[in-house]
């Protein structure tokens, strides 16, 4: 009880102290709890050590947009198993007789498509150009395992079997998922979304732009995007090797004459290219709409 062991996510602040005791495997209970319900934990950093920092302070918070279908229950449930003070956090015991634990969550909503679904589509909408393209890419290589929720998602919105997600089919999906007020930007989101132009959404378009943040900034999954725009394999993303790829099949998803301003906007060194690092920066960043 005095070896500093355990997942950065995961780990309570006492084992980062090499003095704990069982209340540390509560603390861990209640951020797997906080991950299942939102798909992210509570303690979140680009690096171990930021993670870890976190930890150490032990404060969190629920954000609105993804825990606005989650009961108070849930919540509370959470707060007690992530009490900073081991002496304040409930036990096991407790946790199980828990009215959200033994009653089956009695006041949860019911909702059959992930309620998040809308807010990452206003999400997407506000990525800037190449985030998107890269998005495409990264859909493009997921397994079934990773996207099997998403995948069951369109095949129930997409009613007449073509393929594709119309206007309509999206906003008939939503209802069914117990949205009560479809967005009325809607339109503007299927066109944003709709990187080709067809109006309509395909399968890669839906995925990438309903991808979990979890999924696509593991920085493997970005090695493999960022390779594609690289196309000399010199480690840096060049002003035509941008222009050449965001031109290029079914990803049309910037103007000739925009290059020059996307550049600029992730090239935060000014030195004319985009490094890995500079890449991983632009699809780390949270949205100013979603965060």
């Amino acid at each position: 009880m005095t070896t500093k062991a355990g997942t950065p996510f995961y780990v309570a602040p006492q084992v980062l102290e090499g003095k704990y005791d069982q209340a540390a495997d509560l603390w861990s209970c209640g951020v797997i709890m906080y991950v299942l319900l939102c798909g992210y934990p509570p303690f979140w950093g680009d690096t171990d050590k930021k993670v870890l920092q976190k930890v150490s302070k032990g404060s969190f918070s629920f954000n609105p947009a993804d825990w606005k279908n989650v009961s108070e229950d849930a919540k509370g449930l959470i707060r007690n198993l992530l009490k900073f003070s081991p002496k304040e956090r409930i036990t096991a015991e407790q946790a199980l007789n828990a009215e959200w634990v033994k009653d089956h969550a009695p006041r949860a909503n019911d909702v059959a498509i992930g309620s998040g679904l809308v807010d990452n589509l206003r999400g997407f909408r506000s990525q800037n150009k190449l985030k998107k393209a890269a998005l495409h890419v990264i859909a493009g290589q997921m397994t079934d395992s990773q996207i099997k929720d998403l995948r069951e998602t369109f095949i129930a919105m997409d009613v007449n079997g073509d393929g594709l997600l119309t206007a309509k089919e999206l906003e008939e999906g939503m209802q069914k998922a117990g949205l009560e007020k479809v967005p009325p930007e809607l339109d503007a989101i299927l066109k944003d979304v709709d990187s080709n132009g067809s109006g309509t959404i395909d399968y890669t378009e839906f995925l990438a732009a309903t991808l979990d943040r979890k999924n696509y900034i593991a920085e493997d999954v970005c090695w493999a995007a960022f390779r594609v725009f690289d196309k000399d394999g010199s480690g840096t993303i060049s002003r035509d090797e941008l222009a050449q790829v965001l031109s290029d099949g079914e990803v049309k998803a910037v103007a000739p004459k925009d290059v020059s301003e996307l550049l600029e906007e992730v090239d935060k060194n000014g030195d004319g290219e985009i490094d890995f690092q500079e890449f991983m920066q632009m699809m780390r960043k949270v949205n100013e709409e979603t965060s």
